[in-house]
């Protein structure tokens, strides 16, 4: 199966041939799958070199004149390091623009610590009105991007990831979907933490909400979740761990409840290793996760789970 980011210059080359208002910026990364839309739309595919800054500054400038930018490049290059210009030159001017990253929280171990941005959802709310999507499987993320693009002149952030689950979801670009239901709590899986969720559960009375756009965060449908399931709420997020437990307990203000976040932790791992060995040391596969969800919601873990797949 092609990744997220395989999807990427296809689908965007595609609305650059559709749509007038659509320009892309690009900083060195991911030039090449754009090469053959530059030679069709040479004033709106723009690469601006290894210049983040002015990447969000010439998006932000093309916003201005009623462009529809779409911005790319690695998740640290986009959302951190100019972060200012994404504050000031976006959000200060009242322009959007699509930000699409790639790499996301640990895609690519061997790049070290500068290409790893686990912070950027949690950097991103500290701003207003962004929306962000986290797909979890390369058609969810296509069809979020076309969404992205399609949103007036909002602010959107789309986080494309080389993990996937195996099949694709319905999404709207606002919803959580319902994919199992129960009685003992309530379990938030985010993007390509499904399969792994799904797995840890599988057996344990709870119900699994799956979520790939967390801003704004569907608390309707968390609270329609907890009035059913209880609300013991786990947050399983690709991130940051317990970036959004201010937005769960938002939800769920009036009532009592509690919320565990689940995710990267801060701590560094100073060892490239592999994706899969990164997401066992944050405790994101199956068998940890299993183990601390089960232990929160007080439900004893069955036998099984040594052989379940992404154990």
């Amino acid at each position: 199966m092609d990744t997220m980011r395989d999807r990427l210059a296809p689908a965007v080359s595609r609305l650059l041939d559709k749509d007038p208002r659509v320009a892309v910026v690009l900083a060195e990364i991911g030039r090449d799958g754009f090469t053959d839309a530059w030679r069709r739309h040479p004033d709106r595919v723009i690469n601006v070199g290894i210049r983040e800054q002015l990447l969000v500054g010439a998006g932000a400038g093309l916003a201005l004149t009623g462009m529809r930018p779409i911005l790319h490049t690695f998740a640290s290059f986009l959302v951190e390091r100019p972060f200012e210009q994404v504050k000031l030159d976006l959000g200060h001017q009242g322009v959007g623009a699509v930000l699409v990253s790639a790499a996301a929280s640990f895609d690519w171990p061997a790049g070290g610590y500068t290409h790893m941005s686990p912070g950027d959802v949690a950097l991103l709310d500290t701003l207003d009105g962004w929306t962000v999507h986290v797909p979890g499987h390369p058609d969810e993320a296509e069809a979020l991007l076309r969404h992205a693009v399609a949103a007036g002149d909002d602010k959107v952030y789309v986080r494309l990831s080389v993990q996937s689950n195996a099949d694709r979801r319905p999404v709207d670009g606002e919803h959580f979907v319902t994919v199992r239901e129960g009685r003992s709590g309530v379990v938030v899986a985010v993007g390509p933490l499904l399969d792994a969720v799904l797995t840890a559960t599988e057996g344990l009375d709870a119900t699994v909400l799956y979520a790939t756009t967390v801003r704004p965060f569907d608390a309707a449908a968390l609270r329609r979740a907890a009035e059913a399931a209880g609300t013991d709420v786990v947050l399983v997020e690709p991130y940051l761990a317990g970036t959004s437990a201010s937005a769960a307990n938002d939800a769920l203000r009036d009532v009592p409840h509690r919320v565990l976040g689940l995710g990267v932790r801060r701590a560094e791992l100073r060892r490239y290793g592999t994706a899969e060995e990164h997401t066992a040391a944050h405790g994101l596969d199956a068998r940890s996760l299993r183990e601390r969800i089960s232990a929160f919601l007080g439900t004893r873990a069955g036998a099984g789970i040594a052989s379940a797949p992404g154990a």
